[in-house]
C-alpha cells in the first residue's frame, strides 16, 4: 500500500466520471495522491463511485465494491469508501449488507469524504476538476436530476429534480478549461433540452450553446443526453450557424409505437417522431442522429416491434443502441447476496 495514496473508480455515466474529476481535484489539494481507475490498485484508501441504473450496472457495482471488500480482508486496503447512484438509491440496504465498507455516500454529499478524512473541502476549488480524460476533450455537465416521470427510468428518484447550473457558471468552466488545453467540450446532462427551465423559466440550451461557442478557443461542441418531447427548435439554428457546434446530435427515442411510448409516458407520438426527426434534417443538413432505442417493453407485441423495425429501416440513424428492457428491483437484498455467495 502507498500511504497518502487514493484509488478513485468509476463506473457508470460520464456525469458520474465529472463528480470523480472534481472529487480528486479537492483530494489533490489537500495533499493526496489520486489515481483513477488504476488497474493494479494500490492505495491505502479507495473511492468507488457506483452506478445504480440498470440491473446489469448494479451487478456490476455491487461486485467491485465487495472485490474491495476483500482486498480490505487481506490487508492490502486500509479504507474503502463508496459513493454515487448505487448507494443514493439503496444507502441503507447497502450499510447493513456490506459492513466492511467505512461509510457509504449519496450522489451530491461526496464532499462529506473530505471531513471524515480530516481533510477542508476547498469552496473555492467547487468547479475545478482533474480532467482524466484525453487532454484535449472534457464532459461539461450542465445541470443534475430530471423532472420527466418516463415509466421504466429510476433517475428520478436517485437525482431527484432538474436543477439547471447557472450559465455564467458554465462560462466560467469552459474558459478554465480552455485555458488548460481543453478544445472539444461533450455537453452532458440527463435531459440536456430541459436547462434553464428552473433558473431562467425558459428552455435556455440554444443560448448556453451559443455563449460556449463564442469563447475563443472552443473548436468543437457535441450534445448528448436529448430528449424528443417538446424539442426547443432554436437550438438547430444555433448548431447549423455555429461552425464549432458538431452536426451531431444524441437523442434518446427509445421506441416508434405510440402505443409503447405512452405505456413508457414518453409525452410523444410516433407521428411527432417521425416529424421531429425530419424537422432536424432539414435544418441541420448532414447532422448525424445517434439514439437508444428499448426492446421488451411491458405491452410491446410483435406488431408493436416489427413497426419499430420499420423505424430504423426508415430512418437509418447514423449510430444506434439497442437494449432489452431492465425490470426495476424492488430491493437489492437479494443481489448482494448472490454476489456475496459468488465470491465465495
Amino acid at each position: 500500500m502507498r500511504k497518502n495514496t487514493i484509488d478513485i473508480i468509476t463506473l457508470g455515466c460520464s456525469k458520474n466520471l465529472v463528480d470523480s474529476e472534481r472529487l480528486i481535484h479537492q483530494l489533490e489539494l489537500n495533499g493526496y495522491r489520486v489515481t483513477h481507475d488504476s488497474e493494479n490498485p494500490q492505495g491505502e484508501i479507495a473511492v468507488i463511485n457506483t452506478c445504480g441504473f440498470i440491473g446489469d450496472a448494479k451487478e456490476e457495482s455491487i461486485n467491485m465494491i465487495l472485490e474491495f471488500c476483500q482486498a480490505k480482508e487481506e490487508g492490502r486496503l486500509k479504507q474503502l469508501y463508496v459513493m454515487g447512484c448505487l448507494s443514493e438509491r439503496y444507502l441503507k440496504e447497502l450499510g447493513k449488507e456490506i459492513p466492511q465498507v467505512d461509510k457509504f455516500y449519496g450522489k451530491f454529499n461526496w464532499n462529506e469524504l473530505l471531513s471524515d478524512l480530516g481533510k477542508a473541502y476547498h469552496a473555492e476549488g467547487c468547479y475545478g476538476r482533474r480532467i482524466t480524460t484525453p487532454k484535449h476533450y472534457a464532459y461539461l455537465k450542465i445541470s443534475e436530476g430530471c423532472d420527466r416521470r418516463c415509466a421504466y427510468c429510476a433517475i428520478p428518484i436517485i437525482t431527484g429534480k432538474h436543477v439547471s447550473r447557472p450559465m455564467e457558471d458554465i462560462v466560467a468552466e469552459v474558459e478554465t478549461l480552455v485555458s488548460k488545453g481543453v478544445k472539444e467540450f461533450q455537453i452532458i446532462a440527463q435531459e440536456l433540452t430541459y436547462y434553464g427551465i428552473d433558473l431562467y423559466k425558459r428552455r435556455a440550451i440554444a443560448e448556453l450553446v451559443e455563449r460556449i461557442a463564442d469563447i475563443k478557443g472552443v473548436k468543437w461542441i457535441r450534445l448528448h443526453y436529448a430528449y424528443p418531447n417538446d424539442f426547443p427548435l432554436e437550438l438547430l439554428r444555433v448548431m447549423r450557424e455555429k461552425k464549432n457546434v458538431c452536426k451531431y446530435l444524441d437523442i434518446a427515442l427509445q421506441h416508434i409505437s405510440t402505443k409503447v411510448l405512452g405505456n413508457m409516458r414518453r409525452g410523444v407520438t410516433s407521428e411527432e417522431t417521425y416529424k421531429l426527426i425530419d424537422d432536424i434534417r432539414r435544418e441541420v443538413p448532414g447532422i448525424h442522429l445517434r439514439t437508444t432505442l428499448m426492446v421488451g417493453f411491458p405491452g410491446e407485441g410483435e406488431g408493436e416491434f416489427e413497426e419499430l423495425k420499420e423505424f430504423v429501416s426508415r430512418v437509418r440513424f447514423e449510430r444506434m443502441g439497442a437494449f432489452a428492457y431492465s425490470e426495476e428491483e424492488a430491493r437489492m437484498l437479494h443481489v448482494i447476496l448472490r454476489m456475496k455467495c459468488r465470491m465465495k
